[in-house]
């Protein structure tokens, strides 16, 4: 689904996850950070995103090499964004490298939770802090019914014909089901060493930013 990634998620969300991101980029922008580190980078939407904090350096890993293939055609432009394979479980940096960890929309895609969120900490220097845009799942339960009733039937038929992919549209709907956003979430950041620890829902709850110091 690399080649249709970008437009459906503007289109699925009608182009409130920008407005998301940019949320986020201001968040992190309030720690000033020279050096961060994206997290299930995509195609560098977030990374490109970033460099309006004008940092000095932007790290973005993914594990999907067609993903990063898109993401490469797109940085050009940014000579401060470098891009490559990765597995958030198993960062390949040194201990306190990074002042900021972002993460947008990928979380819930990490195969252990805890294991990951633990090596985010790992990366970052003491006082730096991890910034996670992630869906959510609504309150109000009149949403909710909408919601879910997008998500489940809406979402997946349009990505099967876009992409060309059955499968990946119906295992979002499933993998936001599924995920322990909220306080549950932020129960797994303080377990995994994080303090300070906030969550920020965004549009009805549909999503959520998580930050959590070091």
């Amino acid at each position: 689904v690399a080649g249709t990634y970008d437009f459906l998620n503007h289109f699925f969300s009608l182009g409130i996850d920008k407005l998301w991101r940019r949320k986020l980029v201001k968040l992190i922008g309030s720690i000033q950070p020279k050096k961060i580190l994206d997290v299930a980078t995509g195609t560098a939407d977030l990374a490109i995103a970033e460099t309006r904090l004008h940092p000095e350096q932007i790290i973005g890993i993914d594990i999907s090499e067609k993903m990063l293939e898109v993401g490469k055609t797109k940085i050009k432009a940014y000579p401060n964004i470098t891009l490559q394979l990765g597995d958030s479980e198993n960062l390949q940096f040194e201990d306190g490298t990074f002042d900021a960890v972002s993460v947008s929309f990928g979380v819930r895609n990490f195969e252990n939770v805890p294991k990951g969120l633990a090596e985010m900490r790992r990366v970052l220097k003491p006082g730096g802090k991890v910034f996670i845009l992630e869906f959510s799942k609504p309150a109000n339960w009149f949403f909710k019914k909408l919601y879910y009733f997008y998500f489940c039937n809406v979402l997946p038929f349009i990505g099967k014909i876009v992409s060309k992919d059955a499968s990946a549209y119906t295992y979002l709907p499933e993998s936001v089901r599924l995920f322990p956003d909220g306080e549950k979430f932020a129960a797994l950041l303080q377990e995994a060493g994080y303090k300070n620890i906030t969550c920020t829902p965004l549009t009805f709850g549909i999503s959520t930013i998580y930050i959590g110091e070091k």
